[in-house]
């Protein structure tokens, strides 16, 4: 549980009040309202399209409102540009860094605020400062290393030594904790606190319901731009606070299905590749969700991209249904009926700035073209069956996939690969940056493709969500399978974590 925050001042650091802001076709923001404390930390909570990205967008500069007022500490405050807002003494850390990653620590904590058009850089100054910055946050990090070169964690670390350089007062942190493992999540709530002690206010959005307990005071809930409700963590469970998000309750937050298991459809045996993946063995029964986890960097998503050809293996046989496959690109594997809803859907799973009808056709061409031209109509008949079947939320199939919410995106993925009609469905953490309310969508298409007999693979570092899902689990660490749990009903996230640093590997 976070720790109290003092008494609430009568002028709270931040007040947002009545703020509007429509686009066309969309009224995003419907006179939300918003208060920081000085030393508290605020959860700002919603689906995605509640418009959480908006409000924070608009404090940041990025967006100007149509109505609102905005105040930092009882004094009108004017953010119309980033760089007001950062004179105000707000500090947005995205979930997507924005550091220069050949550039130094130190070089991205002042960059942009050289004293000058033509001067030298204080680069001693710059190095004490950067200390003393990484001190009051409680971290040691080589000031002098290049940012690419830092661990997600330690980069985070520099974006929010960023902030505090420019004499942030107000810090968001949108998904901070999305790419961390437990351990450096866990160290990231110790900087959170250190901040609230320094009087720092800290607005923290994320989908990881089980954090938000642990770190925030106060959580104030958005639904489709409007101001639900702002109550303190104390005050709310876990079922109330989906229930606020998505207007209703849900009877499971894992919709559990009965499983009718098969026979194995698909075997993997002794697959090797450097010292990443290390005699990985296991298989996968029709209609069965096998669950995979494991900390970061154990080998849980080498492992999947050797399955879909993606990395070429040292050693290793992968059978479907008794017959070898040989699989030496995503294209071989796709053709022998394996796809890959991959962890990256915005760097690896889809063309962002291509509507969705074509991200739905680009591994279906085959179905779709004849004589070097694209049959656009047919594509899109087929593409909207899945719209309807699966929900997908959009204007029309020439939406731009970019402009789509994430579970909606991750709709447009899993739908190519339906049209694929694929019998091994690897899922690499189908739920990150994902709202509640669609990852229930989510899991209900995940039963249904298991109960239609498919053999599926859920990769997952959220441990609720492998507990909730899975048929049986698998646990990696090091490259190793190190555990296996067949009895999931009685499964707890301890025994995950035994498993997961575990040095013994599971014989195959």
């Amino acid at each position: 549980m976070p720790s109290t925050p003092g008494p609430p001042t009568e002028i709270p650091l931040l007040r947002m009040r009545g703020i509007r802001k429509s686009f066309p076709g969309v009224k995003a923001l419907k006179g939300v309202d918003l208060t920081l404390q000085a030393g508290e930390v605020l959860a700002l909570l919603g689906e995605n399209g509640a418009g959480k990205s908006t409000l924070i967008k608009i404090l940041g500069g990025a967006h100007q409102t149509d109505e609102g007022t905005i105040e930092i500490s009882g004094q009108p405050a004017s953010v119309a540009t980033p760089q007001l807002s950062q004179a105000s003494g707000i500090g947005i850390i995205y979930q997507e860094f924005n550091l220069v990653p050949y550039l130094t620590a130190r070089e991205n904590i002042f960059l942009g605020q050289e004293p000058g058009r033509i001067s030298f850089i204080p680069k001693r100054k710059e190095s004490a400062k950067a200390r003393d910055l990484f001190e009051r946050i409680g971290i040691d990090i080589p000031i002098e290393a290049e940012c690419r070169q830092l661990s997600i964690a330690q980069q985070q670390i520099v974006e929010i030594a960023k902030t505090l350089a420019q004499n942030a007062r107000i810090i968001v942190m949108d998904e901070p904790s999305a790419a961390l493992s437990p351990r450096e999540t866990k160290g990231l709530f110790r900087v959170i606190d250190e901040l609230k002690s320094n009087g720092i206010g800290i607005i923290y959005i994320s989908h990881r319901l089980d954090e938000i307990f642990e770190v925030a005071d106060r959580v104030t809930i958005l639904r489709d731009g409007e101001h639900i409700d702002t109550r303190p963590i104390t005050s709310l469970t876990r079922e109330k606070m989906i229930e606020l998000m998505v207007g209703r309750s849900l009877e499971k937050e894992f919709p559990k299905r009965e499983a009718t298991l098969g026979q194995a459809r698909f075997e993997v045996t002794n697959l090797r590749r450097g010292s990443r993946v290390r005699g990985v063995s296991f298989n996968i029964r029709a209609g069965e969700v096998l669950g995979l986890t494991g900390l970061v960097g154990a080998g849980r998503t080498e492992t999947a991209r050797l399955l879909f050809g993606a990395d070429r293996p040292e050693h290793g046989v992968i059978r479907l249904d008794g017959k070898p496959l040989k699989i030496k690109s995503p294209r071989d594997a796709i053709r022998q009926g394996i796809c890959l809803l991959t962890e990256d859907r915005k760097t690896h799973g889809l063309v962002l700035g291509q509507t969705a009808r074509e991200n739905f056709g680009l591994p279906n061409l085959s179905q779709f073209a004849s004589l070097g031209f694209i049959r656009q109509r047919e594509e899109s008949r087929e593409f909207l069956r899945y719209v309807d079947q699966i929900q997908i939320k959009i204007a029309d199939p020439e939406q731009i996939t970019g402009t789509l919410s994430g579970g909606n995106q991750q709709k447009v993925v899993l739908a190519k690969w339906l049209q694929r009609n694929a019998e091994v469905i690897l899922f690499d953490e189908p739920t990150r940056g994902i709202d509640v309310g669609a990852k229930y969508e989510i899991y209900q298409l995940i039963n249904q493709l298991a109960t239609e007999g498919k053999a599926i693979l859920m990769i997952s570092s959220e441990l609720p969500e492998v507990l909730g899902m899975s048929d049986r689990i698998l646990v990696m660490n090091e490259g190793r399978v190190t555990g296996e749990i067949t009895d999931v009903a009685q499964a707890t996230q301890e025994d995950i974590m035994n498993l997961a640093t575990s040095r013994e590997t599971l014989a195959a």
